[in-house]
This record gives structure tokens, sequence and C-alpha cells, in this order.
């Protein structure tokens, strides 16, 4: 079977299918010895050889998904200016080549994805996939009248968010169940209904669940509950 190139290197993790057409452009890329200056060309996988800059690439059999506990107070990047700390100082050497599957703010902990699928981790955090995620949101308020705003879809700012399903839980915690996953959303939208978050984690992602995973610690999911996950882009 084919498939476009563009598509193929995506798949292998080597870069972004954007990317991936901007070095096909540039002249980076050959197709068994010659090189292509097109995106538009098709491959098949178990019979041709794409090289950049003169690197083979080899197809991926199946992609990998871990659970990360991340901690509070660490960045979900690969290097920050500031200088504070990331979630790669968290994690073992073997881990560092992983890409994270959207991100949690700093002061947010909680459920991580991370992947050696860079395709799979664009895809699983497009809004169209409507993945739920969960979260356990302690509050500076004891008013919950206001929230009926976000239940039904709000504009903050001039930014629509998603209607979200959101339960009121003891000790001034709500549980809040997002599909979109827009930068701080459940930050923002919560303050706007005057219910200020104190402390935010996240228990969900689809169907993977943090459980009673300690803090710090990673694991890597079985294929059934990757296939799950898939089955829903």
């Amino acid at each position: 079977m084919t498939v476009r190139i563009a598509k193929f290197i995506a798949d292998t993790g080597a870069a972004s299918r954007r990317a991936a057409e901007d070095m096909i452009l540039a002249g980076r890329v050959a197709v068994n010895g010659t090189a292509i200056d097109t995106p538009v060309v098709f491959i098949d996988p178990k019979q041709d050889t794409v090289t950049i800059d003169g690197r083979p690439l080899m197809a991926r059999t199946q992609s990998r998904v871990f659970a990360f506990h991340k901690p509070i107070n660490t960045m979900t990047t690969t290097h920050d200016p500031a200088g504070r700390k990331t979630i790669y100082d968290c994690l073992a050497p073997e881990y560092h080549g992983l890409k994270y599957v959207g991100r949690l703010d700093y002061k947010t902990t909680g459920l991580l994805l991370l992947t050696d699928d860079g395709e799979l981790a664009r895809k699983l955090t497009l809004p169209s996939s409507h993945i739920p995620r969960t979260y356990i949101a302690t509050v500076n308020s004891n008013d919950f009248s206001h929230l009926d705003a976000a239940r039904r879809g709000i504009t903050v700012d001039g930014i629509k968010y998603r209607p979200m399903q959101i339960d009121v839980l003891p000790n001034n915690n709500l549980r809040v169940i997002v599909t979109e996953g827009k930068k701080n959303e459940v930050r923002i939208v919560l303050r706007a209904c005057k219910c200020p978050v104190r402390h935010l984690r996240r228990i969900s992602f689809g169907p993977v669940h943090l459980g009673n995973m300690p803090v710090g610690q990673i694991k890597e999911l079985p294929q059934k509950t990757i296939d799950e996950m898939l089955k829903s882009l």
C-alpha cells in the first residue's frame, strides 16, 4: 500500500508533516537514492527507501505511549528560557526522546501522555478529536451559582470555549471534563465563573486514567489502550 511521502516521514517521528514538506522542498529528501523536490510523491514503505540528508528512515511498526504523573512546578517543554524545571528533568534519559501530548501548565499536576510518535501526538490534541480530559480543580469559592455559563459554553476575552461537564465535589473541589484542549482553559473558564483555581490536577485523558500512580512515575500503556484511543481519531 502506498502512502504520501510527507505522511510517511511524519509517521516515523522524524518531523511533523509540515516540516517534512519543507525538507522535501529544500531537496533534503531522497527516495531510492533520487532526491525529490515535491511532496506530491507516493511511496511503498515496504519496498522504497527514504532518506533525509542521507540518513535512512525506518517505517514505524507500532507507536509507544506512556503515562506520566507530572509534578507541580514543572514546565511541559524540552527547554525553558527562564531556567525553570521541565518534565524531562524528572525523567530518566531513556525517555528524553519522547514527545508530550498537549501540555499541562507549570502549576498543574497529573496525567500527561508521552509518545515516540509525533504524528500521533498531534492527532490526539486536535480539537476535532473530541477526546475527553478530566480534571479535579480545587477552587477558592463555595459559590457555584455561575458554573452554568461554563456548562453551556462561554466566551472569555473573545475566545469561545466549548461546554464543559462540571460536577461539584466536597471540599471546594470540582470535577471538570473538557473535550477541546485550549491553553489554560479550565483555569480561565472557572475564573470567569467566579471560581478561581487554587490547585488543578488532570486525572484522565480518554481511556487512560491516572489512578494511584505516584507523582513522577512513568509507565508504558498496553497496546489495547492505545488502540482504544486510536478508534476516536
